[in-house]
C-alpha cells in the first residue's frame, strides 16, 4: 500500500494524525488541523486531505 493512500485512510478517521505524518513535524497545518476537528470532524478531514493531496 501506497504512504499516501495509508495517509489518506488515516485522514478519514484521526485528522491530525494524518497531517503528522505527511509532515513530520507539529507545525501550523498540524494546529490549524487540531482547530478544525474540534470545530466539528468534517473540517479536519478536508483540511488533512488538502495537506496530504496538495
Amino acid at each position: 500500500m501506497d504512504n499516501k493512500v495509508l495517509q489518506v485512510i488515516v485522514a478519514l478517521f484521526i485528522p491530525p494524525l494524518a497531517v503528522y505524518m505527511k509532515t513530520g513535524k507539529i507545525d501550523n497545518d498540524f494546529w490549524i488541523n487540531i482547530v478544525a476537528t474540534l470545530l466539528g470532524g468534517f473540517p479536519g478531514v478536508l483540511h488533512a486531505l488538502w495537506v496530504i493531496l496538495r
